[in-house]
């Protein structure tokens, strides 16, 4: 097997309980997810791995395949790496259970980022930011990069920097979109490797990648996307909807 697509699902959530399950015009939001997910090419499988049963209950009855995980994992990544341990794969796709708009496009850009380049092993992917709101907003994370698109740092302060004196009027900004594509065995490298310091600092799990100095290649995305954090992000993604088709 190439690709495999996983959506780690949790319903516990320290600022909205059971959000993956909350309605967005008459479907759950992990039901969006896996519908758009579906929707792409490069995957030839797609897990939604989840630790509550009623989670898996309603990913079921939409369609999904559900693998059921341990309760103790800390994060996503450690979710992904109990479902896909056992399975012949090379290339492994995090999908977050909260970014209902994710569109296909994106999860087959980040494959591809893999299956043409071998000396890349992790990707993930950005767009340009349009609102100076969002610039400055600690929970939109923002990501530089280099002339060839690998990452540079991660921050949820407005990077580049605006100093007093600089010669850019109108810096440009990137989101950072929490999608991420990696190859099996770098998915277990990063999952085993120390929290580092300027993680814990960010509290941005990526940063771990960068300080132990490896490469994360960085995909620009023209579609735009929503995640889900709080009740208020969720009728963002409402109103979003109910102006846009997608």
């Amino acid at each position: 097997m190439n690709v495999i697509g996983v959506i780690p699902a949790r319903f516990s959530s320290t600022r909205f309980e059971g959000k993956v399950l909350a309605d967005i015009l008459g479907k759950p939001m992990l039901q969006h997810v896996w519908e758009r997910a579906k929707q792409a090419i490069a995957l030839d499988e797609l897990i939604i791995a989840c630790d509550d049963e009623r989670v898996a209950g309603v990913a079921e009855g939409f369609g999904a395949k559900v693998a059921m995980t341990a309760k103790g994992h800390a994060s996503g990544t450690d979710r992904i790496c109990e479902v896909i341990n056992p399975i012949d794969v090379k290339i492994v796709i995090n999908i977050q259970a909260d970014e209902p708009l994710v569109h296909p496009a994106m999860i087959d850009a980040l494959a591809g980022a893999l299956l043409d380049d071998p000396e890349v092993f992790m990707a993930s992917v950005m767009k340009k930011i349009a609102s100076p709101d969002e610039a400055n907003d600690p929970d939109v994370v923002k990501v530089v990069a280099d002339k060839d698109n690998f990452a540079l740092y991660f921050s949820r302060a407005a990077i580049p920097y605006l100093a007093r004196n600089s010669q850019v009027k109108e810096p440009l900004y990137y989101k950072h979109i929490g999608l991420y594509a990696y190859t099996k065995d770098f998915l277990f490298i990063y999952r085993n490797s120390p929290a580092s310091s300027l993680e814990k600092a960010e509290c941005l799990e990526q940063l771990r990648v960068l300080e132990e100095g490896f490469r994360i290649k960085m995909i620009e995305t023209k579609y735009e996307t929503i995640g889900v954090d709080t009740p208020e992000d969720l009728e963002k993604v409402k109103a979003y909807l109910g102006t846009h088709r997608l």
